[in-house]
């Protein structure tokens, strides 16, 4: 079978790990690259020897060679690209979130349905060792059924700036950048059960504090101290339709004593955790069991874990598999998001 030639559109921080992991990959040929900055655009094709360089990814997707593309762009910009690729009769993987609003997901879940084509979201969690583990125990009802989950993703300081502190580029802050992870992997390992209602809060309290010194963090590139027009922290319990329930926090800013990331599972036979270490909860002859599995890595591996979504989309490509992250599940996804945003501007709650 020939090698699946991919186009990546946008070249920011989050293509590195596209690129590494298509380069990584047998079947994959890294085809084209599109940015709206030339020369970031030109840096990234001479470091993975790309012949095909764009500033238009329009222009990109005339392109007949091209089989499928990875879009690491702005979220403002996830949902028409998306829908132009996919009319372009590309396969799709588009980095989280899905888009910014509802009816944006479902116009890209339309372009999916007459395209006949896969859009693969980037929930790069599911395709995780830790998280494949814990799918195996459900599946072999081990734990039972999963009816509590809770999940937090604090960060003390921890504003990227630049587009990610921009509402108008990202939808949002921490909720939709960080917290669509946990959230998610919540969701996917409760079975995907459909959101009945959200309750949420979000807060504005200390903005990016880009005054302390002695700290380091994760800066974008275009980061401007001066700019910062999304939420510090936000929380909130989502309930679904089968009684199953998720209580989230998670922060770019908060006075916290640490930076804090866990994902607990509770289920009627059995619980897990997976951040910050993967563990499992059991009980056997009358006896709690806390066991540790023998793992290479017991917590997330960022890079690991990117080349498993990668390998996995490029088989999709091949036919060979269908994703575990499809545009429906980007649908709900946004649903759930939009519906805190929703919550706390309202000051009630949310029902579907």
């Amino acid at each position: 079978m020939s090698k699946v030639r991919i186009a990546v559109i946008g070249a920011g921080s989050i293509s590195e790990m596209h690129l590494k992991s298509y380069q990584n990959n047998p079947d994959a040929e890294l085809y084209a690259i599109c940015d709206l900055n030339e020369e970031r655009a030109k840096a990234k094709a001479e470091k993975y020897g790309i012949t095909r360089i764009y500033t238009d990814y329009k222009e990109l997707l005339a392109d007949p060679g091209i089989d499928a593309v990875s879009i690491c762009t702005w979220n403002n910009s996830h949902a028409p690209i998306s829908i132009a690729a996919l009319d372009a009769g590309k396969n799709v993987l588009t980095e989280k979130p899905l888009c910014m609003t509802v009816n944006e997901a479902r116009a890209v879940e339309e372009a999916v349905r007459h395209s006949g084509k896969t859009l693969q979201v980037g929930f790069v969690r599911r395709y995780a060792s830790n998280t494949r583990i814990i799918k195996s125990f459900l599946e072999n009802d081990e734990l039972g059924e999963i009816y509590y989950a809770k999940a937090s993703c604090i960060r003390r300081l921890g504003n990227p700036g630049g587009w990610f502190s921009d509402v108008e580029r990202s939808g949002g802050g921490p909720l939709i950048d960080v917290g669509v992870h946990v959230i998610d992997l919540c969701w996917y390992l409760m079975g995907r059960p459909k959101v009945k209602s959200v309750s949420g809060n979000t807060y504005k309290r200390l903005g990016n504090r880009a005054n302390v010194k002695n700290l380091a963090f994760y800066k974008a590139a275009d980061y401007d101290a001066s700019h910062n027009t999304v939420e510090d922290m936000a929380n909130a319990l989502i309930r679904f339709e089968n009684g199953a329930s998720i209580l989230v926090d998670v922060s770019f800013t908060l006075h916290a004593k640490e930076d804090e990331l866990t994902v607990k599972l509770y289920g009627d036979k059995g619980g897990a955790e997976l951040e910050p270490q993967l563990s499992i909860v059991s009980e056997k002859y009358d006896t709690i069991l806390n066991l540790t599995p023998q793992i290479n890595n017991l917590s997330f591996d960022f890079v690991a874990g990117f080349q498993d979504e990668i390998n996995y989309f490029i088989e999709v490509c091949q036919g060979k598999k269908e994703t575990l992250s499809p545009v429906q599940d980007g649908v709900e996804m946004m649903k759930i998001l939009c519906g805190i945003y929703e919550s706390s501007e309202k000051g009630k709650e949310i029902y579907f």
